[in-house]
């Protein structure tokens, strides 16, 4: 990305701080003068309440830590149980292109499995899934300091749980509302391989029987779309300067859609609903 949402909550500030005439025009490097125009980290904790598993119906709250920043030309950019690693560095201004590395632990059905029938299959195996992720990014869409980005996650499982592949495209737009306040719009989807659905979606005949017919026989039937869905984030400074790091208060919410096999399968439609919601607030500091 051009930054990630960290960073350029110091251009939102930045910019609705300057007079009307000079936003006109963007700064050769709109980071320079702030906590973020050289290394730095952020480091947060919060809980976040989200489905017992993916495609379920209860709710759990699980803790939610948070890093993210930039060490040695470094980007570390967050992602859901996981990280991701930029080694392109940024431009000041224009066009920017990400490439790198992401690795996210997935405990799916592997713990807090709240519906009675589901846990009588006993747990799934946590996965670590590692890969590549490239993306491009539009600065200056609709405003000097508002941003578009691209990005593909692509992750293998090399811990043996699925043992498949994941592709994760999202789209996301980031523009500032005030000095202390910046807000992160996300569109987002993921696919799955025959293996990664077959793991986490399909029903055998044994589990069948095992939940006295409660789960009827079901194969997703090969690869394919499991959700896509939408996530706001809003950022805000406990102090009103964005510019300045410090303390910090995000608060996230999220809708996702199970999509095809995932949405077919009974532990989606019969034992849980496709219709899958998220909610999170976290504090953090930025030095």
């Amino acid at each position: 990305m051009i930054r990630h949402l960290a960073a350029a909550s110091a251009v939102a500030a930045a910019a609705l701080a300057m007079p009307a005439q000079a936003q006109d025009v963007a700064p050769a490097d709109p980071y320079a003068d702030t906590v973020y125009s050289g290394d730095y980290l952020s480091i947060g904790f919060g809980a976040g309440v989200s489905p017992s598993y993916a495609g379920s119906d209860d709710y759990v709250i699980t803790p939610m830590p948070i890093v993210q920043g930039s060490l040695g030309g470094v980007d570390i950019n967050p992602r859901a149980a996981g990280l991701a690693l930029d080694f392109i560095p940024d431009p000041d201004n224009g066009v920017g292109f990400d490439f790198g590395i992401t690795a996210r632990l997935r405990s799916d059905r592997a713990m807090q499995i709240a519906d009675p029938v589901v846990k009588s299959l006993g747990k799934l195996d946590r996965a670590i899934e590692v890969g590549p992720t490239a993306g491009i990014s539009f600065p200056a869409v609709f405003n000097p300091y508002d941003s578009l980005t691209v990005t593909t996650d692509l992750r293998w499982d090399v811990a043996g749980a699925h043992g498949g592949m994941v592709v994760d495209p999202s789209i996301a737009y980031f523009t500032p509302l005030s000095e202390a306040i910046a807000a992160s719009l996300t569109l987002g989807a993921e696919y799955g391989d025959g293996d990664f659905r077959d793991y986490y979606y399909a029903v055998s005949p044994a589990q069948n029987v095992a939940t006295l017919g409660e789960l009827p026989v079901f194969s997703p039937a090969g690869g394919g779309f499991n959700k896509a869905g939408a996530t706001l984030l809003l950022g805000f400074d406990l102090n009103g300067d964005l510019t300045d790091g410090g303390w910090g208060i995000v608060t996230i919410a999220g809708y996702s859609r199970m999509l095809g096999g995932a949405k077919r399968s009974p532990f989606t439609s019969v034992r849980g609903s496709a219709n899958q919601f998220f909610g999170a607030l976290g504090v953090g500091y930025t030095f």
